[in-house]
């Protein structure tokens, strides 16, 4: 597997970016070793909170969230998925599949050795994260749903049909105009700019552009069984579950009542339609640090 690195000088002076990287190694099925990045800030014996990213993006999506968190406390983990931000890139679209993500993201959650967590997870961040979850299930404590699914083969949105048409057929893929378009609000050139940092040119980005293909749409596509069994983890999962969907989503729009209706702890809950789009992060960094809080806060 060859295996491309984003020079550190990409990442300097980044607006609302102060945290410092740490890393971690995987292995990757063939021996090839992938480097996987994270920001880890405040306490280490406080309650922790894992903050996953999806497509395009990176972990500077929660750079705002993840200050807010911190002030509040609590200690917050945030990675990079191999593919993106300051992880390693594998160079070949073939190398990214829904399965080996799933594995480099549990090497790296139980290298860690993570627990008592509460899960912050939106876009590819819930199709992976909602897998670690029903992996390992005595290492959550609870859960925010947001604008993501764990679908099984059951088709699609009109609003993720627009997005894999354009992500599959755009000659050059331009990351941080789509994180903007994403968002409820325009964002800053500067923030657009911190969207494209880690792809300095377009062979970083196959993992960018393998990612809407991978997602399990249709009968045929590959993890529909490993996600029907991840369903049956999650519809016996009792710790407080609450969505926090977006009212401008129309890539996961409806998607939390599936959630809501088939995970028994979120029977009850505070569920929350907030402002924004896609990208909600962008748009309600407060509003999200609260409802976070709220639910470490109501448990504790």
């Amino acid at each position: 597997m060859q295996v491309l690195r984003t020079a550190d000088d990409r990442f300097t002076n980044l607006p609302d970016w102060p945290y410092a990287p740490h890393y971690r190694d995987v292995i990757a099925a063939d021996g090839t070793t992938l480097r996987v990045a994270y920001v880890d800030e405040g306490p280490r014996d406080a309650p922790t909170v894992l903050l996953m990213h999806g497509e395009p993006s990176w972990s500077y999506l929660y750079r705002k969230i993840i200050a807010g968190l911190a002030a509040q406390g609590f200690r917050v983990v945030a990675p990079d998925l191999i593919g993106f931000g300051r992880s390693d890139k594998p160079a070949l679209r073939t190398d990214y599949t829904y399965e080996r993500h799933v594995d480099w993201m549990s090497q790296w959650l139980t290298g860690l050795d993570l627990t008592d967590l509460t899960l912050f997870c939106q876009d590819w961040g819930g199709l992976i994260g909602l897998r670690l979850v029903a992996a390992y299930p005595e290492r959550f404590s609870g859960l925010v749903i947001a604008n993501t699914g764990l679908p099984t083969g059951s088709g699609m949105t009109p609003g993720f049909k627009a997005w894999l048409d354009i992500s599959q057929n755009v000659p050059q893929m331009p990351i941080g105009a789509f994180v903007s378009g994403g968002s409820g609000r325009d964002l800053s050139p500067a923030e657009i700019a911190a969207y494209d940092a880690p792809f300095p040119d377009e062979t970083y980005k196959e993992g960018a552009r393998q990612f809407p293909m991978l997602v399990p749409v249709t009968p045929e596509h590959g993890s529909v069984a490993e996600n029907l069994a991840a369903w049956k983890v999650l519809e016996a999962f009792d710790k407080p579950v609450i969505t926090a969907f977006s009212d401008g989503d129309a890539i996961t729009r409806g998607g939390e009542a599936a959630f809501q209706s088939r995970i028994p702890g979120a029977k009850g809950q505070p569920h929350v339609t907030l402002k924004g789009g896609h990208f909600l992060q962008e748009d309600c960094p407060g509003e999200i640090v609260a409802v976070i809080d709220g639910l470490i806060r109501a448990r504790v």
